[in-house]
């Protein structure tokens, strides 16, 4: 990948915003690579953690925001704890998930990532905890995956490992609280459960795939 170095690139407003939100100073990166070294993930990413913040301090925000990279990070810390000039490397990797989110811009190979986090988020703010069957049969529908792991279902329910009701928990109420004012904060998209792209993409995906194991 070719990249012009300069002025503007270095000191690019991308960067700036980042540490504005995440309060972390990226500029301090020094590339030594450890958060890389560490990844469970690594050798799934199509960039490497080092290399997203490298790409980050030289403005290269469109090949970020578009990257595998940020949807497959899972979080684990294991790059935070390892920094040694410490950067929280993980809550870079969220706030680029949700700024992407937000963008639109989802990589097609990864649109089911986004997809189950925005449900899992949803079911908590309506429910309070997880409602195991509202998630699965959600993330079914809404995956193109309409029958998937149906038959794991009456095992499930005879070991009482999900229920058919949701839970009922108190100060239900305080938990929706907490969601709004996230939202108004920035950190949520709340007008909207999902983009109609992201369920378009998924769908029409899964679609494909059938038609080609057919040929």
């Amino acid at each position: 990948m070719k990249w012009f170095i300069s002025h503007d690139t270095l000191r690019s407003p991308f960067q700036a915003t980042i540490e504005r939100h995440c309060k972390e100073r990226i500029g301090h990166c020094y590339q030594c690579g450890k958060c890389s070294a560490g990844c469970p993930i690594a050798f799934q990413m199509d960039y490497l953690p080092n290399q997203i913040i490298r790409m980050i301090q030289l403005g290269m925000e469109k090949q970020v925001l578009s990257s595998r990279t940020i949807w497959l990070c899972a979080s684990c810390l294991t790059c935070t704890v390892r920094c040694p000039r410490e950067i929280d490397v993980a809550e870079i990797m969220d706030y680029l998930r949700r700024c992407a989110y937000k963008k639109g811009v989802i990589p097609i190979e990864e649109t089911e990532i986004p997809l189950f986090n925005k449900i899992f988020l949803r079911n908590i703010e309506l429910f309070g905890r997880l409602y195991e069957m509202g998630l699965i049969g959600m993330y079914n529908i809404l995956s193109g995956e309409f029958f998937k792991d149906m038959a794991l279902a009456p095992k499930m329910f005879l070991k009482r490992k999900i229920g058919i009701l949701p839970p009922r928990i108190k100060n239900s109420k305080e938990i929706k609280k907490i969601f709004r004012e996230s939202g108004r904060l920035g950190r949520t998209r709340r007008d909207k459960l999902l983009h109609p792209k992201l369920i378009f993409l998924n769908i029409s995906r899964k679609i494909i795939g059938k038609i080609e194991r057919f040929k």
